[in-house]
């Protein structure tokens, strides 16, 4: 009876991965499509990743949206990582009204945020551009950062801190020593989470972004009206490349950590 149980929930895993990643495969497969025509296979090219090195409107949404995700990436762990510190070790009144506003961001639609940042910028006669679209993803991503850095906070055993203090170590070299190096893999966990969501984010970026300052999602969307071409699968091909590469430089980096932790 054990024995088929494996066999099942092995049969399921299998399944379960083949249902996340066969899109996948089959989006970096059509990006060597020779032809226009997403879902008609018509011969192998690598003409749609030459053609987008030289489309520059696809380059400049994709430079816009990393230098959001940048941004949007730096101050979430910022301000997420204060946020977490305070809600963890002090104690001041609405701490729990506080506790909880960092949780609506990631239960309330994100149409709402887009809109209520847009009749900010309209009330106060702000032009929008890309700056107007990094705040929007700052309140979504900061949240995540939080939460990550608290479920890792929870854990943690302060009398390291103690310890360091009272061999002469000042609250920096506590922090920077102790306390950094040990909330670390949660903070790359929330750096990843949040550079993701931002790069992937449409609805607040479609309220918040202007003229010339469109991210890459916003593009792809106005693309669909008249004809995604394969260009825009060879340029997911090499996003999901990267997007492996850096996971793996990033948990092989926390594994080098911990070992040197130890």
């Amino acid at each position: 009876m054990r024995k088929n149980t494996r066999r099942i929930l092995f049969v399921w895993t299998i399944l379960v991965f083949l249902f996340f990643y066969i899109p996948i495969i089959v989006l970096m497969g059509y990006s060597f499509n020779n032809s226009e025509i997403s879902t008609v296979w018509q011969g192998f090219t690598f003409d749609w990743y030459v053609k987008l090195v030289h489309n520059q409107a696809i380059l400049s949404a994709l430079k816009n949206s990393i230098i959001v995700a940048l941004f949007s990436t730096l101050f979430s762990l910022l301000i997420g990582t204060a946020a977490a510190l305070a809600l963890n070790r002090y104690n001041f009144p609405g701490k729990k009204f506080i506790d909880l506003l960092f949780y609506i961001p990631i239960v309330i639609p994100p149409i709402i945020i887009g809109v209520s940042l847009l009749a900010l910028f309209a009330r106060f006669k702000i032009t929008l551009g890309l700056g107007t679209v990094i705040p929007g993803h700052v309140v979504l991503t900061t949240s995540f950062v939080t939460l990550l850095v608290l479920a890792r906070l929870h854990g943690f055993d302060r009398s390291l801190e103690e310890a360091a203090r009272d061999l002469g170590a000042n609250g920096w070299q506590t922090f920077s020593q102790i306390t950094l190096p040990l909330i670390f893999p949660s903070l790359l966990a929330g750096a990843l989470l949040s550079f993701t969501i931002s790069m992937d984010e449409f609805v607040i970026a479609f309220f918040t972004t202007g003229p010339g300052s469109s991210t890459l999602p916003v593009m792809i969307y106005s693309m669909v009206r008249t004809g995604v071409t394969p260009e825009i699968n060879a340029l997911s091909t090499v996003m999901i490349l990267v997007t492996i590469i850096l996971v793996f430089l990033g948990e092989k980096w926390r594994g080098s950590l911990g070992k040197s932790g130890k």
